[in-house]
C-alpha cells in the first residue's frame, strides 16, 4: 500500500511529503470501536470462593458479589475490591516477627508488653490476636489502617484485663481467664469501631516478669514450690496417719466392748452359779459344804508336792505340804 504525498511549500521550496490525513480519516472509527471494545472487556471480573467483591461506582459502594465470574460497569465508571473473608490474620502484641525461620526470630516491643498488673507489679506480655472479615463493607469502609487499629485495640483491652488481674494469676492459674476475657473486650472495641472483624482467637505467647527483676521472681517461685511440696508432704502424712491411727483406735474400742461384754457376761455366769450353790447349800448345808471342800481339794491337791513323815511317840501324823526337797526329807513321791 502507497502512502499519499502532497506538495509543501517551504521557503520558497516546493517539497513532497507523506499525507496521513486520508489514511486517519478512513482508520479512526475502526479505532475507536476496538479500542470501545477493550475498554468494555475491562468490567469483567472474578471472585475467588475465599473472596467477596465490593462494587464502587465512582468510589461509593453499590453492591456485593459472591465467588464467580461478574461484570461491573468499565473503569473508571465501576471498580472492584475483593477481600479475603476467609482468611484467618493475625496481629501480634508485644514483639514482632522479624524471620518466619526456623529457627524463628522475634522483635521484642517493649512499649507494648510491659503492663501494670491489678497489685501494681510489672509484667512482661507477648500475645496474638487471630481475627478475620465478617462484613467486607465496614471491613473497607469504616476503618481506615485496620492492623494498626487491631493492634492498638488488642493491646487497650489487654491492659485493662492484667490490671484486674495480680501477678500470680497473670503468670500461673489466671492465663486462661485473662485470655478469654481480653478476647471479649477486644471483640466490643472492634464492634463500637464498625470494623467488620470477628476475634477468633486472642492466645497468650509468653508471659514473664521484666528482665531486670527474673532471677528474684524465679528465686520466689523456687520458695512456693518448696512450700507447696512440704505442704503436700505434710498432707500426705496426716492423710496417712490419721485414719490408721483412728482405726486403731476403733479396733482398741471393740476390743474393749468385747471384753466388757465377756467380763460382764463371766460375772453373770458366776453370780448365777453362786446363787444355784446357795440355794442348793440352803436345802442341805453339810451335803453342800463337804462336796464344796471335795471339789476345792480336787483342784489344789494335785498341784502340791505332799511328804508324810513318821508318826511321833502319841502315833499322830503331820502333813508337810509346800516344802521343797527339805533337808533329811526322802526324795520322791508320797511316802
Amino acid at each position: 500500500m502507497s502512502i499519499p504525498k502532497k506538495k509543501v511549500n517551504i521557503g520558497g521550496e516546493i517539497f513532497e511529503v507523506p499525507d496521513f490525513s486520508t489514511i486517519f480519516g478512513r482508520g479512526i472509527w475502526g479505532i475507536i470501536i476496538v479500542v470501545g471494545v477493550i475498554w468494555a472487556l475491562t468490567g469483567f471480573y472474578i471472585v475467588a470462593a475465599d473472596q467477596q467483591g465490593v462494587v464502587k461506582r465512582f468510589g461509593k459502594f453499590v453492591r456485593i458479589a459472591g465467588p464467580g465470574i461478574h461484570y461491573h460497569l468499565p473503569i473508571p465508571i465501576e471498580t472492584v475490591l475483593k477481600p479475603r473473608v476467609t482468611e484467618v490474620k493475625r496481629a501480634e502484641i508485644g514483639f514482632r516477627s522479624v524471620d518466619p525461620g526456623p529457627p524463628a526470630r522475634y522483635l521484642d516491643q517493649p512499649l507494648e508488653s510491659l503492663m501494670l498488673t491489678g497489685n501494681l507489679n510489672i509484667i512482661d506480655v507477648d500475645l496474638i490476636v487471630q481475627y478475620r472479615i465478617v462484613d467486607p463493607v465496614k471491613f473497607l469502609f469504616k476503618v481506615r489502617d485496620v492492623q494498626n487499629t487491631v493492634q492498638r485495640a488488642t493491646e487497650a483491652a489487654l491492659r485493662q484485663v492484667i490490671g484486674k488481674h495480680e501477678i500470680d494469676e497473670a503468670l500461673t492459674t489466671g492465663k486462661g481467664v485473662i485470655q478469654e476475657t481480653a478476647k471479649i473486650q477486644l471483640q466490643e472495641i472492634l464492634d463500637s469501631y464498625d470494623s467488620g472483624l470477628s476475634v477468633v482467637q486472642v492466645q497468650l505467647q509468653d508471659v514473664h516478669p521484666p528482665q531486670a527483676v527474673v532471677d528474684a521472681f524465679k528465686d520466689v517461685a523456687s520458695a512456693k514450690e518448696d512450700l507447696n511440696k512440704m505442704i503436700n508432704q505434710a498432707e500426705g502424712y496426716r492423710n496417712d496417719v490419721i485414719p490408721r491411727t483412728r482405726g486403731k483406735a476403733a479396733q482398741m474400742v471393740k476390743e474393749a466392748e468385747a471384753w466388757a461384754a465377756e467380763r460382764i457376761a463371766k460375772a453373770e455366769g458366776d453370780a448365777d452359779n453362786f446363787n444355784r450353790i446357795l440355794n442348793e447349800y440352803r436345802k442341805s448345808k453339810g451335803v453342800t459344804r463337804t462336796r464344796l471342800l471335795l471339789e476345792t481339794m480336787e483342784e489344789i491337791l494335785p498341784g502340791l508336792q505332799k511328804y508324810i513323815l513318821k508318826a511321833d511317840k502319841q502315833g499322830n501324823l503331820m502333813n508337810i505340804i509346800g516344802i521343797q526337797n527339805p533337808v533329811g526329807a526322802a526324795k520322791g513321791g508320797n511316802r
